[in-house]
């Protein structure tokens, strides 16, 4: 089992470049705080925005989101994790949402899937193995 993150995770679902290389963690079994829905959505908002995709794909793309968390993501309390996040985000300087994955990855002793550099220079910094996708 892996940590999946919404960088990552919105990398599958809008095929960017890369995309792929999520796929055999997605086999392998991954688990992620509940926020990364709406992180994942988000991505998709901010797309739709850009103009870089149509109002029938993001809705296609929510879709796919919807299924893959509701059936392959197995989803815990960011709540659970708020303590140690908050830790993180205030002696390493990172937001709190990349903090809650990096907080969840390290107190169940599993690997972070993230394609944010910023985000997986901090995992290491907290001792987390970190699979940066490019």
């Amino acid at each position: 089992m892996i940590v999946i993150d919404a960088s990552a995770l919105a990398k599958l679902i809008l095929k960017e470049q890369g995309w792929e290389s999520v796929m055999p963690y997605i086999h392998e079994g991954i688990i992620s705080i509940d926020q990364i829905a709406k992180e994942a959505t988000n991505a998709i908002g901010n797309r739709f925005k850009e103009a870089a995709i149509s109002l029938e794909q993001s809705k296609l793309m929510f879709d796919a989101l919807m299924k893959i968390v509701g059936s392959v993501v197995k989803l815990v309390s960011e709540m659970d994790y708020l303590e140690e996040a908050s830790r993180i985000m205030l002696q390493r300087d990172i937001a709190i949402y990349d903090a809650l994955y990096i907080a969840l990855a390290k107190q169940m002793k599993l690997k972070l899937l993230t394609a944010d550099q910023f985000q997986a220079k901090t995992a290491a910094s907290e001792n987390v193995e970190t699979i940066l996708l490019e």
